[in-house]
């Protein structure tokens, strides 16, 4: 979700792009796919309905969307099954061939980034010089590390007791369905279908409501990519799309990115019928913990990335800044001052870095939020307002003097709103940083390397950032503890949730040693030769032996 590379997220912050480094956006990007796309092919939804998708810059219709139901989820996913079936050209081409199909997805997207860009920006409100280096660049960088990984992740040989060959195969889960959210449409896109592609699973994709028209795109760009009929689909509509396709038993797993309520709800629903695997990027209420020996400077700037980025609309935004009782007055004057100039405007100006939250309903609820943090007692001391009175725009807005039992300290907000809290001492830190569901992302600041260490050992999060925030790759694993979900996407890790492992057990009549084995049947050959200190003394070289060569490996 966000710094894709950490080169182009170093860029974001000081917002210095040149004209060389990202073209020119399309302000009103053509809007050439709105329909439903199974088979390769784009149909109309089976109730005839369609659905608006908004410019929340405006609050203008951009177009309508077909609306997916039950209906078309099953006819989608009966063409990912249909594509899984054995023996299918999706089934028996070459683990190779499928990176190079993702290979070529990347190329054409990259051909149409800036399009993209445009379109994303239109469609989601994410300032255009955000959306290009870290929602397009970045899925495509995803695409491609995904491309890389098709033929290089395989069973082992295994050396069983006994008159036996075993080895294991790893092979694709099968027809996977995914629900991703509007924040980061494209991205979380790439995220889901790339290591499903890779490991050579069938996608049907859900959309946001929201935010269709990049995934939609995208689809196309798939058929031109040359990856077989039925391999991905895509069908944009409501909840009750996403609920069928949990609800489908020919769906052999769901992946979800979204609020920790509808996770809660899938993985009741992947229960029922067929035991789904699950993958879960849900809700989060992430700490940033600043101690009194930092940059001030630095880490007030910082921790102002770390929450107010995309609109706040983050789910391991730092929204808990838990600040060292010794600076925290000087904190957050200086936080204060920040967000009084954070540039809130147009998103396909250069020079904004706020744009609107995604629909009046986001909107509503964070104002509403903030009213409440006011009525509890919580020190509102700039912002807390609708910004202009065109488009889903929320002011910057900070709150200090929040304690751990407001609602705003509680709930993810979801928008611009930082909330600035003291403390005195790390044990006391620790319990407050882990009390609460969430468990999705965290960060220290800090020069001290064994207080950063401490702390890193006693925060329960899936991700903690140390001097800096929000820095994430194709290669690093992302999820969460407790109730931000379970699974991991990205990474080798993220490829395992994508491959099931098979045993493959065979009794041979005879069995030699292998390569493996080798060094094991000296020894003990060996034994049967020598005894006493002869046997000891050679076995301890043998063991050092082993280490050495272990640590040149590492070295290596």
């Amino acid at each position: 979700m966000l710094r894709a590379a950490r080169s182009a997220f170093g860029k974001i912050q000081k917002c210095c792009y040149s004209a060389q480094t990202i073209p020119a956006p399309q302000e009103t990007p053509n809007v050439l796919y709105s329909g439903i796309f199974i088979n390769n092919e784009w149909h109309k939804s089976a109730s005839g309905k369609t659905f608006p998708t908004v410019n929340p810059a405006t609050g203008q219709v951009i177009t309508e969307v077909q609306q997916g139901s039950k209906e078309d989820i099953d006819v989608a996913v009966n063409a990912a099954a249909e594509a899984f079936r054995f023996n299918s050209p999706w089934r028996t081409m070459d683990a190779s061939e499928r990176g190079v199909l993702l290979n070529k997805l990347a190329d054409l997207m990259e051909r149409d980034a800036a399009y993209l860009a445009s379109l994303e920006t239109l469609d989601n409100g994410k300032p255009y010089h955000v959306a290009y280096p870290v929602d397009i660049v970045g899925s495509i960088k995803v695409i491609r590390y995904m491309a890389g990984w098709a033929d290089k992740n395989h069973g082992r040989t295994i050396p069983l007791d006994g008159q036996f060959m075993c080895y294991t195969r790893h092979e694709p889960v099968g027809v996977c369905g995914q629900i991703i959210p509007w924040n980061f449409p494209l991205l979380m896109m790439a995220w889901k279908i790339g290591p499903a592609l890779s490991m050579g699973n069938t996608v049907v994709l859900k959309p946001a409501e929201q935010t269709p028209l990049t995934a939609l795109y995208v689809a196309q760009l798939v058929k031109e990519a040359g990856f077989p009929p039925g391999v991905v689909n895509v069908v944009p509509g409501f909840g009750d799309a996403g609920a069928a396709l949990v609800a489908n038993s020919k769906v052999d797993k769901i992946a979800f990115t979204g609020s920790t309520e509808v996770g809660l709800k899938i993985q009741q629903m992947s229960g029922v019928g067929n035991l789904k695997r699950t993958t879960l990027e849900l809700g989060g209420k992430s700490p940033n913990i600043i101690l009194a020996d930092v940059n001030i400077e630095q880490a007030v700037e910082q921790a102002h990335f770390g929450l107010f980025f995309n609109q706040g609309q983050v789910c391991c935004a730092g929204s808990r800044t838990f600040v060292e009782d010794s600076i925290y007055d000087e904190f957050v004057e200086r936080s204060v001052e920040r967000a009084k100039k954070r540039i809130v405007g147009n998103p396909f100006d250069a020079k904004t870095e706020q744009g609107p939250q995604i629909d009046d309903t986001q909107m509503n609820k964070i104002l509403g939020l903030i009213k409440e943090g006011v009525n509890q007692g919580a020190k509102l001391l700039v912002g807390g307002n609708r910004h202009g009175d065109t488009g889903y725009y929320v002011q910057p807005t900070v709150f200090a003097q929040v304690e751990d039992h407001h609602v705003i300290a509680k709930e993810e907000i979801f928008g611009p709103v930082q909330q600035l809290m003291r403390f005195k001492d790390l044990d006391e830190i620790i319990d407050r940083a882990n009390n609460t569901n969430y468990g999705l992302a965290a960060a220290v600041f800090s020069k001290d390397v064994d207080k950063i260490n401490y702390l890193v050992q006693g925060i329960k999060a899936g991700t903690v950032w140390v001097n800096t925030y929000n820095v994430l790759g194709a290669q690093t694993p992302f999820g969460g503890f407790k109730d931000s979900g379970h699974g991991r996407e990205m990474g080798v890790y993220g490829l395992n949730q994508y491959t099931e492992v098979k045993s493959v057990i065979t009794a041979i009549p005879k069995k030699n040693s292998c390569h493996s084995l080798s060094h094991t049947y000296r020894v003990n050959e060996l034994d049967k030769s020598v005894s006493g200190t002869r046997r000891q003394n050679f076995r301890l070289y043998q063991l050092k032996k082993v280490k050495k060569n272990v640590f040149v490996r590492r070295l290596l």
